[in-house]
């Protein structure tokens, strides 16, 4: 993890469960004497979630519908880390999350984290709801603006507006091409994983969040496209790759729309490794 990611240490269940009891059913302790909850579930993971929002940042209130993605938020914070140095650490960052979903979690972890201005776009209706419902419920919030994107072929089109500007954009694409691709791929996490057939998507996620025709590929590509025409409004556009095959194709399309630099950043998250790419015209 980070360095600063103030979650690379070991969880204290006892004072998570002080502060949220409806953790306590998900904790137990593993074969190696170690506390810890099934990191798989959807349900265990939302509510360390709440847990740890309510530990680090005060959060009076945070809440998902079951069927929505439910995030890691050491993963999450890692990103914008990892960010908060690809801007030299300044102060005054404006961030815009592309699709924040019903987690709102980038824009939570902007403002409380790092005392970030945080504006989020979402398609789907229900997500956004959910997502102004824990901003009403949390005066720390009362700052993130929530945008509905209307036109569900645009991604920052009719999001981005002409006296916007935003040191750095922020994204987690949909992973998969189809609903038949994420349904396979988590039928092999559940194997893996051990977990009973009565998560059928152990981490959550409707349709707007989990697949996007092409995948996550046709999804950056086309952000990379549309991000030419916000050049000058955007400092930094990003977006994590889940997967490290697509790198490649999808740097060589960003290149074709001549940003002044590309990189390529690698994270780690215990046995996980992740990236994100970066570009910029400025």
């Amino acid at each position: 993890m980070h360095p600063q990611n103030p979650f690379q240490r070991a969880y204290h269940f006892d004072e998570l469960i002080k502060i949220h009891p409806d953790l306590k059913p998900y904790v137990f302790t593993n074969e190696y004497g170690t506390e810890t909850i099934k990191f798989g579930s959807n349900k265990a993971v939302k509510e360390l979630n709440k847990a740890l929002l309510k530990q680090h940042y005060q959060l009076k209130y945070w809440n998902i519908p079951e069927k929505n993605l439910c995030p890691p938020i050491p993963g999450r914070l890692d990103y914008l880390l990892h960010i908060n140095d690809l801007l030299e650490q300044k102060s005054d960052v404006h961030l815009l999350d592309i699709g924040t979903g019903a987690n709102l979690i980038y824009p939570i972890l902007g403002t409380c984290h790092f005392n970030w201005k945080c504006t989020a776009s979402e398609v789907d209706k229900t997500s956004l709801k959910n997502g102004q419902l824990i901003i009403d419920k949390n005066k720390i919030l009362e700052t993130i603006e929530l945008r509905p994107q209307q036109f569900k072929n645009s991604i920052l089109v009719n999001i981005i507006q002409t006296t916007d500007y935003f040191d750095v954009l922020v994204c987690n694409p949909p992973f998969y091409k189809n609903a038949f691709e994420a349904a396979k791929k988590n039928e092999k996490k559940n194997k893996n994983l051990k977990l009973e057939n009565t998560e059928k998507l152990n981490f959550g996620g409707e349709a707007n969040e989990l697949w996007y025709k092409g995948g996550e590929e046709a999804f950056i590509k086309k952000m990379a496209l549309e991000s030419v025409q916000f050049k000058n409004q955007v400092g930094w556009f990003t977006s994590l790759v889940s997967q490290k095959e697509n790198l490649k194709n999808i740097k060589r399309a960003i290149n074709k729309t001549l940003p002044v630099e590309v990189k390529i950043l690698d994270m780690e998250q215990g046995n996980k490794k992740s990236r994100f790419i970066a570009w910029r015209y400025q």
